[in-house]
């Protein structure tokens, strides 16, 4: 198929870098978003969210013509639908007393119902988002078949799941193995044909609802092996060992890749995507609930660390260091780094969060610090949650220089303890209970 002009829904971390690299690679893209604020934004060669080489191919795009963002949908050959799919807030699924969380398809359903006064005969239409298995099938081709046009025969319909790693985007985008899922081959080949446009890595065609539990089955994979990392730190905090040797030793076996524990897991991909498949059969994923009940408890783990090398937390001064979901990127969402912060508030102690990446973020319910050192300043203990590579980078002779805090917590071995315990400070790590903790009470 030859497709001159396309129309990208949703201007997010996906929509965003797919829209900018089809119009480098000659094509016409419409971007649109229901925001106005980040349409302003896009059409005056700026960007709102943080994405390393994004910034310069969207000024590009926008300087050459080929890209331009609208709250308005137009015609077009193809239309790709890259938007948001969350959690519902206030609905939850339950099967045999446990309750689990339901995906929020409203954004998903809006974005193909805007579509269908625009829909003609021999169209593509993708849809991007993580979705449910079957959401394909049985949720956007009954809403575009509104048209009085069927998905298969009159137009093309087919899942592309996003692959790619914040930070690397760009990148991934080009160089990554794409999936395309049709309704029909001949929609999983016209899909093809336009990825073809930029994509070199391979792109592999198979029927919708496969490519949709691929994407489902790669993020649950990782949450599952990312759980039993997160029980083995707990494991190691009770049993009086270091974690982080235990696993850098068990990984020195030629079949054994035990990944590293952390705060929790967070993201709207590993944290999210494991409910879809408890959500469409809770019956048969017992493995996958469970390991999203560790890793959502995890942050609970870390603020009994905490308390611990404190000794009680009322009214302790806490500096908490990142809020990203993930190392060097400034994506906030489901960040169990967020949901430690409130537990710490809940449990009496005041915190002031500092977020490189994201300063001037508005969290609910978090004292946002101007810089580091506004974070750090009067603090009775340092908290870090997540391994940006500034943090890493942290000399701790100078950052005793600018704190009363000598008291370090490190949930993502991000520091070298023997250098920070020379500065002064008594750092305490993450699922590492080799020397015994003092009760400071």
């Amino acid at each position: 198929m030859n497709f001159q002009k396309i129309c990208v829904i949703g201007l997010g971390y996906i929509g965003l870098p797919t829209s900018s690299t089809f119009a480098a690679h000659g094509i016409n893209v419409l971007g649109v978003d229901i925001n106005p604020h980040i349409i302003e934004t896009i059409n005056k060669g700026e960007i709102h969210i943080h994405e390393p080489g994004l910034l310069e191919e969207v000024q590009k795009a926008i300087h050459s013509g080929k890209f331009k963002a609208s709250t308005k949908l137009e015609e077009a050959d193809a239309f790709i639908i890259a938007v948001p799919t969350p959690f519902q807030d206030d609905q939850f699924g339950e099967y045999n007393g446990q309750t689990y969380k339901l995906a929020d398809m409203r954004a998903v359903s809006a974005a193909a119902e805007s579509i269908v006064p625009f829909l003609k005969k021999g169209n593509l239409v993708v849809l991007e988002s993580t979705s449910p298995p079957r959401t394909t099938v049985d949720l956007i081709a009954p809403i575009l078949a509104r048209s009085g046009l069927v998905a298969g025969r009159d137009f093309h319909l087919a899942y592309s799941p996003e692959r790619v790693l914040p930070g690397q985007i760009m990148r991934e985008l080009i160089e990554n193995a794409r999936v395309i899922g049709g309704v029909t081959p001949e929609s999983a080949l016209a899909g093809r044909d336009l990825y073809a446009a930029f994509v070199k890595g391979q792109i592999i065609q198979t029927d919708a609802t496969t490519a949709e539990m691929v994407k489902l089955m790669e993020n649950t994979y990782r949450d599952v092996n990312i759980a039993i990392a997160n029980e083995f730190s707990r494991l190691a905090d009770k049993f009086g060992v270091d974690v982080w040797e235990a696993i850098s030793i068990a990984n020195l076996h030629p079949r054994v890749k035990v990944l590293a524990p952390g705060p929790g897991v967070g993201g709207h991909c590993i944290s999210v995507d494991p409910w879809f498949f408890v959500e469409a059969a809770p019956e048969l994923t017992p493995l996958i609930y469970h390991a999203r009940k560790v890793n959502d408890a995890q942050p609970h783990f870390v603020v009994e660390l905490v308390e611990r090398a404190l000794g009680s937390l009322h009214e302790k001064k806490i500096a908490v260091l990142g809020l990203a979901y993930k190392p060097d990127v400034d994506d906030l969402r489901e960040s169990p780094a967020n949901e430690v912060v409130h537990i710490l508030q809940h449990n009496g102690a005041q915190v002031k969060a500092w977020e490189p990446f994201k300063p001037d973020a508005n969290m609910p319910g978090i004292d946002m610090a101007s810089s580091l050192e506004d974070a750090i300043n009067d603090a009775d203990a340092v908290l870090l949650l997540v391994k940006h590579a500034e943090f890493s980078k942290f000399n701790p002779l100078e950052i005793a220089k600018k704190t009363s805090a000598r008291i370090v917590i490190d949930t993502v071995n991000g520091w070298d303890k023997k250098a920070w315990e020379n500065a002064g400070f008594i750092l305490f790590r993450l699922g590492d209970n080799k020397s015994k903790i003092v009760n400071r009470k």
